[in-house]
């Protein structure tokens, strides 16, 4: 029994990363109740002149179901993407709570009232009553997504299942839009999102820390 559960934890050792979430959920909900009048506002003009528009919490709410089946997927299919996202997802998710942390922040997008009732509307009352206009920037919706898109095209396992690969994109670019759409979020939030992304590709996936890591021989006096 001992040496089966030996195996089964060496087997899946790398299920202790998700450990992350046991950090970042008390956290976060710790912001979500603290957080709540005093904040620094964010704003764009650019998000006067986006419409409310309650069909957007379909992709907006589908956020969720995929980024759990990536994670998942990895998990069981490709250990070494595996890693690769949940270091992408996880120092992503946690400078996020730093900077909401240290500068408390929100919004007032939201509509006051709604011109017309139906489902959507519905669902998207829910979400307001569940999720503050607080702790927005950089926008986690917006920076997972492009994280998981980035390992599914960088994915083997998908080089040549283009509708997975494009799937992906186009529901990518649809829960980005949502943020903005369902006032969720500001530009602001959606673009500091996307940099942080451009900027944990390039320490993921671009860097080569294998020779980054690989110690250079140190020279002795006179020696060229």
């Amino acid at each position: 029994m001992k040496s089966r559960l030996n195996a089964f934890i060496e087997k899946n050792k790398h299920a202790f990363l998700l450990l992350y979430f046991c950090i970042y959920f008390p956290w976060f909900h710790h912001l979500e109740r603290t957080v709540t009048t005093h904040f620094h506002v964010i704003h764009t003009a650019l998000d006067d002149r986006i419409p409310f528009c309650e069909y957007f919490i379909v992709p907006y709410l589908l956020w969720f179901g995929y980024v759990a089946w990536a994670v998942g997927y990895f998990y069981f299919k490709n250990k070494d993407e595996y890693f690769k996202l949940c270091a992408m997802l996880f120092t992503g998710m946690t400078v996020f709570l730093v900077i909401s942390t240290i500068y408390p922040n929100g919004h007032y997008l939201r509509p006051a009232y709604f011109e017309h009732n139906n489902i959507f509307i519905q669902m998207v009352k829910w979400l307001y009553a569940t999720d503050t206009p607080t702790n927005l920037f950089p926008s986690v919706h917006v920076f997972n997504s492009i994280a998981v898109n980035i390992a599914v095209w960088h994915s083997d396992n998908f080089k040549k299942n283009k509708a997975v690969r494009y799937g992906s994109a186009v529901l990518m670019v649809l829960i980005i839009l949502s943020t903005m759409f369902l006032k969720q979020h500001s530009v602001f939030d959606v673009v500091t999102g996307m940099v942080l992304a451009v900027f944990m590709y390039s320490v993921v996936y671009t860097t080569n820390w294998a020779a980054v890591t690989v110690a250079k021989p140190v020279r002795k006096p006179g020696q060229i």
